[in-house]
């Protein structure tokens, strides 16, 4: 008697949870869409400027327009994110970085070194080192920190660490080699 009892628990329970989950969505489905939204627009706070249209958000997997051609690094300042595109134009793997506090310019480098294992310029030790430009006698890069963090850069300190992810640190070695481009967009 034992099991015919638990399934018929089991299957009320699965009918009443079929029951709540529709009423939930009708329920939903007929609720007008001023519900839930502020009585005074004009009063309601906005994190946008007035003037402004709500951008919608870009697709992280699209390169940028205008960041060239061929097999190459693309590193946007302004997206906080690198694109390595190989062969074809065919994106290899994109991913976010955190910016040093010296920026090169806008437009097309080379990967001049590299170095495997060093201390960041902020003393951190860092591997997998891709350097692209010089600003000021400071060295602009890829790294990825050996401990994987991708703190914030100290705003008092010039550095020229961009910092990535370990696993993206990996990618970065092992796809940018001396002389290939690195595209910088704004």
């Amino acid at each position: 008697m034992a099991r015919s009892s638990s399934g018929i628990v089991a299957g009320l329970t699965a009918a009443a949870l079929t029951v709540v989950g529709f009423l939930a969505y009708q329920a939903s489905a007929s609720a007008p869409d001023h519900l839930g939204k502020p009585r005074n627009p004009v009063a309601a706070p906005s994190a946008e400027p007035s003037g402004t249209t709500k951008q919608k958000p870009r697709d992280p997997l699209a390169v940028p327009a205008n960041s060239g051609t061929g097999i190459r690094v693309v590193y946007s300042l302004g997206e906080r994110r690198v694109w390595l595109i190989g062969k074809g134009g065919k994106l290899e793997r994109t991913f976010e970085v955190m910016p040093s506090t010296i920026h090169p310019r806008p437009g097309t480098y080379e990967v001049t070194s590299r170095s495997g294992r060093v201390a960041g310029s902020d003393g951190v030790p860092i591997e997998h080192v891709v350097r692209f430009a010089s600003v000021d006698d400071i060295s602009i890069g890829f790294s990825a920190a050996v401990d994987g963090s991708m703190e914030s850069p100290d705003p008092e300190r010039k550095t020229g660490g961009v910092r990535m992810k370990r696993a993206d640190g990996d990618a970065m070695w092992v796809f940018a080699a001396i002389g290939w481009k690195v595209v910088v967009v704004p």
